[in-house]
């Protein structure tokens, strides 16, 4: 929504809003001319000509309901985002997982490339601190959002699907099959003379290239792919990898700072694009080279514990394949260390849904310690709670206790020196807890 917003007041359009904390984002949109307020109050909305709502804004709060009263035009982000692609070569990266990434990715390399792409993202990008850039080119790379539906406002030139696991199922009437062809329809949306890139390692992918009626260029670890991944190996802290155009027959050899299997899907599905969009090899590892990371994604810093260092990672992935690929991650970039992991569950019916793979998964944690789960606006559902997440975990061979902000402070001040590393883990306020940390305990340079 910044970003969003960022974008139409440095385009003229008279910009206001409101939001439930000042972040410094919000204080930049602010010192741009937009008339910001804090909590949700009808001031604002009166004067509006047009409101602009993201999925995470219930359907009773209080200024859509008086903008309906008032009979001004309310619409979804994504169809405020549609709008404002149209004049651009747009881009746009959907996915269950990596979507923010692969999108922070191409905005680097396109930078690296002197094309001054604009870029609307669901995080902060490390480099600029901006979830979004209005640039000078002609390139436009934007997030596509599957989790209402709401990509389908998007008619991009060029398309990317990271993968398609089982996630806000709740939308689609619980079906893996919906949420599929959702994808699909997705995917149509390509005008006759764009492509699409697709990673075909992805089982749900699989599934539905054959519906897909658009050019389809492929990436993965697996023959079938155009551009094949091979030849991976660590050095310095970095992934070094080799690149196979299986159709033009031409090697690549690149390397990125990212940790984990899944990062090298997210920087490839990048350098496919950047590939087809004519930037070369040298200025994408330029590009990469330069990329410091997403906020929240896999975020990284080095703590002074009484003498001892100890790496704390702040990570926005809440669903089991996200916390896997977490813990790969550190035990890829910290062999034999021992990890606590901090975790703050998001949603009721997600929890519920995909319950026993929660568990299988923070059992493979040294210590876990869960926070009560973040609603999202959901109301609870019986017999879900943290409480019972914490016993299956204990059953199964895991180590998983309760904490809230105050006692997983008190735990970190008396436990600190049986770990080397420190999650936070969720999207809710976890990460509440990683500025905590950081406010108590020096940061090295």
């Amino acid at each position: 929504m910044i970003g969003i917003a960022t974008m139409l007041q440095k385009q003229g359009f008279k910009v206001s809003g409101s939001d439930i904390s000042m972040t410094e984002e919000v204080e930049q949109l602010k010192m741009l001319g937009a008339k910001i307020q804090l909590g949700h109050t009808p001031k604002l909305i009166k004067n509006a000509d047009l409101v602009v709502a993201s999925s995470a804004i219930l359907k009773n709060n209080l200024e859509l309901v008086i903008a309906r009263t008032l009979n001004i035009t309310v619409i979804p982000r994504a169809e405020m985002l549609g709008t404002l692609m149209k004049p651009y070569r747009s881009i746009a990266v959907a996915g269950s997982h990596g979507k923010t990434t692969t999108t922070s990715i191409i905005a680097s390399i396109f930078n690296a490339a002197k094309l001054s792409p604009t870029y609307v993202i669901g995080g902060q990008v490390l480099s600029v601190g901006k979830s979004s850039i209005l640039g000078a080119g002609e390139h436009m790379v934007v997030e596509a959002d599957e989790s209402d539906g709401s990509f389908m406002h998007l008619q991009p030139d060029v398309e990317v699907i990271t993968n398609i696991d089982n996630d806000h199922l709740n939308f689609y009437d619980s079906s893996q099959e919906k949420l599929n062809q959702a994808f699909v329809s997705f995917a149509e949306n390509l005008p006759f003379y764009g492509h699409i890139f697709l990673n075909l390692d992805d089982v749900n992918i699989q599934k539905i290239v054959k519906s897909i009626h658009r050019k389809k260029i492929s990436f993965g670890f697996q023959t079938r792919n155009q551009y094949q991944i091979y030849e991976t190996s660590l050095s310095n802290g970095n992934q070094n990898f080799k690149l196979l155009d299986r159709e033009k027959k031409i090697e690549y050899q690149f390397s990125t700072r990212l940790s984990g299997k899944h990062n090298l899907y997210n920087v490839v599905a990048a350098i496919c694009v950047a590939l087809e969009e004519g930037i070369t090899p040298a200025k994408i590892q330029k590009g990469l080279n330069s990329f410091k990371g997403v906020g929240r994604r896999f975020e990284i810093n080095s703590l002074e514990f009484n003498h001892k260092e100890i790496v704390l990672i702040d990570d926005y992935g809440h669903h089991p394949t996200e916390i896997l690929a977490t813990i790969n991650a550190i035990k890829e970039k910290f062999p034999r260390k021992r990890f606590c992991m901090f975790f703050e569950p998001h949603r009721y019916s997600r929890t519920q849904q995909l319950f026993e793979d929660f568990v299988g998964v923070l059992s493979q944690v040294d210590q876990v310690l869960l926070f009560d789960i973040y609603p999202a606006s959901e109301k609870p559902i019986r017999g879900i709670h943290s409480k019972k997440l914490a016993a299956s975990i204990n059953q199964n061979n895991g180590n998983a206790s309760l904490v809230n902000l105050t006692s997983a402070m008190q735990w970190i001040e008396c436990n600190n020196k049986e770990f080397s590393v420190m999650v936070t883990q969720g999207a809710g306020t976890i990460s509440q807890l990683n500025l905590a940390i950081k406010s108590k305990w020096k940061q090295k340079k």
